[in-house]
């Protein structure tokens, strides 16, 4: 055997083995023989570097530096879940599903992990990269420390998909945990505060070798990719594990609601045995299929529900009510909190949201408060213990003026918050526009965060976003923690953006109401800013889905000669005012006004590029059908009841190349 085979027959080996150990959980080596066969393959690879494989199992120990983690964008979006507390919840859950899809519905429950959401991409049955969640849409590449843990494999096993994304949650077990934490106590260091957040901080460690010292893994949940040849959820879940992924033998495939709740409360009870920490169970229709007709709303699947486990609750002393100014100019009342431990971490402040809540709870300064942390990561108050009011207490006052500049401040009809209406003066409007306007899923400013914004704001160097485009690389190197190169990383960020689509220019510009959805329907209907800027209240409300609320909001935003002359600077800075010539010629007028309903398989294109090609000719993508559907595009293994209905309300059924030549 020469030096070659010797290496790939010691990387196979090595390979099986950590399978064995940290999948199957049934080792057939001693540690030890293990750790001999480890430094002969260690030994192999420095004396032999031109047979150096990234994969290798010597590459787990870690040891790279990264100082910067890059951005990247994720192939399929990673969507949040919509939460559930209840039986009910569960059942209208399923009466929406059974409007929109065929045939029996079967679901499969697993448990949720509190970690880290992480998606794993493999290319030719390697780890190509590791990136976390993010903003769902774009997450940070720490591909190197997620090498070094054991239970994510570098080289996959059997009959695997060329190439393919794979999600997880990245844990620490709580006894790990605890181990951790009694070797920072023994060398008198803080210990961590929970596992879930010291499994996420491990991501972000710049010495991979760091990394590797600690107990994490990986459990997997769900594939993503094209022509994966998998039918069901469940079915993935057993190939993954096949392929040598850790997959948590927990989950269930179920056939009722009544089954589901059977299972969330076996686990409620039998969370504490787990070797770690869950906070719910994830319930999810199984069949592939339809979970493509049910589709997604902007921010979740509609075919997935996390069932959260009751809240955790403590009480303590409010000490003192402030008062925070968004950059809106929406006043959120905060109570500060005697410092106390909730759910794994120290709580020491929980939003009172409004005046009305305040007043409802009767709470006060002084007051013994019971504080929750259920689905919501802000703790809040829930209630006020009487008993253990002080004599003296005095009912709260809600302020009346701004407590940044002093102004007034107005309520508007119907609504529950106070606002100051200081919208240039008010210091922390001024700096929350700009923090909103260079965000992750606005502007994406690299170089440029939310505490060097505020500093720019309060040494004078900016008043408003637009300033951002004359800032030069000498004004900011004197700003606090700025060194040269940073200073340049900066400027060059700023001057990138000016790329950034239209879309989410407007969506950057905040204007209040409109969201990263809104901004897209804006954009595609006006198509530049100009034709937006000049629209009437009652053009507006004629858009698809844009109400008065929203339609006041933007012509409010564009009656400002302030407004507008931001708008005039940023378009003699060049950044993108109007969609792309090349995005203009892919978009027609063709289908205005027209609500399409598409269900099915398709041949010549997929579900999501037929959506893409109606939203792009001005149409509107429904998910069920009514009356005010125009069409239906019905694909193969359409469902009987969506046939029958929009033939009992006559609504014209095309096949695909019928919409295809359509549209043509």
């Amino acid at each position: 055997m020469n030096t070659k085979e010797k290496i790939q027959t010691l990387r196979d080996e090595l390979r099986q083995h950590n399978y064995n150990y940290y999948i199957l959980d049934d080792p057939t080596i001693s540690d030890y023989e293990f750790d001999m066969k480890l430094k002969e393959l260690q030994a192999l690879e420095e004396a032999h570097p031109e047979f150096f494989d990234s994969n290798s199992p010597t590459q787990r120990v870690g040891g790279e530096i990264t100082k910067n983690f890059n951005t990247v964008v994720h192939d399929f979006r990673m969507y949040s879940l919509d939460n559930s507390y209840s039986k009910e919840d569960l059942e209208d859950w399923e009466t929406r599903i059974k409007k929109l899809v065929d045939g029996e519905v079967q679901y499969t429950c697993e448990l949720k992990y509190d970690g880290a959401s992480m998606n794993l991409t493999y290319e030719n049955g390697k780890l190509l990269r590791a990136v976390t969640r993010g903003d769902g849409v774009q997450g940070d590449d720490v591909t190197t420390n997620v090498k070094t843990i054991n239970t994510v494999p570098l080289q996959l096993k059997g009959d695997y998909p060329e190439r393919f994304d794979i999600r997880g949650e990245i844990i620490l077990p709580i006894e790990g945990f605890l181990k951790m934490n009694e070797e920072r106590i023994a060398n008198g260091e803080e210990p961590y505060r929970n596992p879930r957040n010291t499994a996420s901080g491990s991501l972000k460690l710049q010495d991979s070798a760091e990394v590797a010292k600690r107990p994490l893994e990986c459990l997997l949940y769900s594939i993503k990719g094209n022509n994966l040849n998998i039918s069901t959820q469940y079915e993935g879940l057993e190939m993954a594990r096949q392929w040598g992924f850790k997959v948590p033998k927990e989950a269930k495939l179920v056939n009722s609601i009544d089954e589901v709740l059977e299972y969330v409360a076996y686990w409620d009870t039998h969370r504490h045995n787990l070797p770690y920490e869950i906070d719910g169970v994830v319930i999810k229709v199984n069949s592939l299929f339809q979970q493509e007709e049910l589709g997604f709303t902007a921010k979740a699947p509609r075919w997935a529900m996390a069932y959260k486990f009751k809240a955790e609750q403590v009480s303590t002393r409010l000490n003192e009510i402030t008062y925070q100014v968004g950059r809106t100019g929406a006043i959120t009342p905060v109570a500060n909190l005697e410092p106390v431990q909730l759910a794994g971490t120290i709580v020491k402040r929980a939003s009172l949201h409004n005046a009305d809540q305040i007043e409802k709870l009767d709470i006060r300064e002084g007051d013994e408060v019971y504080v929750e942390k259920g689905g919501e990561i802000i703790p809040k108050i829930v209630g006020v213990d009487l008993s253990k009011r002080p004599e003296n207490s005095k009912p709260t006052q809600y302020i009346t003026h701004c407590p940044e500049c002093g102004t007034e401040l107005l309520r508007p009809e119907g609504e529950a918050k106070h606002y100051c209406p200081n919208y240039n003066g008010c210091p922390p409007q001024v700096i929350g526009r700009i923090q909103h306007y260079i965000s992750r899923k606005a502007m994406d400013i690299e170089g440029l965060g939310g505490e060097t914004v505020a500093l720019l704001v309060n040494e004078g160097l900016i008043s408003n976003y637009s300033d951002l485009y004359e800032l030069t690389v000498d004004q900011v190197i004197p700003l606090e923690r700025m060194a040269e190169k940073s200073a340049e990383n900066l400027v060059n960020g700023i001057a990138a953006s000016k790329q950034i689509p239209f879309e989410r220019v407007l969506f950057a510009l905040g204007i209040r109401y409109v969201g990263e959805t809104v901004a897209k329907k804006l954009a595609r209907h006006y198509k530049s800013i100009d034709a937006l800027m000049y629209a009437s209240t009652l053009d507006l409300v004629s858009v698809d889905e844009i109400g008065e609320r929203i339609a006041e909001s933007v012509v409010e935003f564009f009656s400002s000669e302030e407004n507008k002359l931001i708008v005039e600077r940023l378009r003699s800075f060049g950044v993108q005012l109007e969609i792309s010539a090349e995005k203009l010629a892919n978009q027609t007028d063709k289908l205005k006004g027209l609500s399409i309903v598409v269900s099915g398989v398709f041949e010549t294109i997929s579900r999501n590029e037929l959506k893409k090609l109606i939203e792009d000719n001005g149409g509107k993508v429904s998910s069920s059908i009514s009356s005010k559907t125009s069409y239906l595009v019905a694909g193969d293994k359409m469902g009987p009841s969506k046939r029958t209905k929009a033939e009992n309300l006559n609504i014209q059924i095309l096949s695909e190349q019928e919409f295809l030549d359509m549209i043509r």
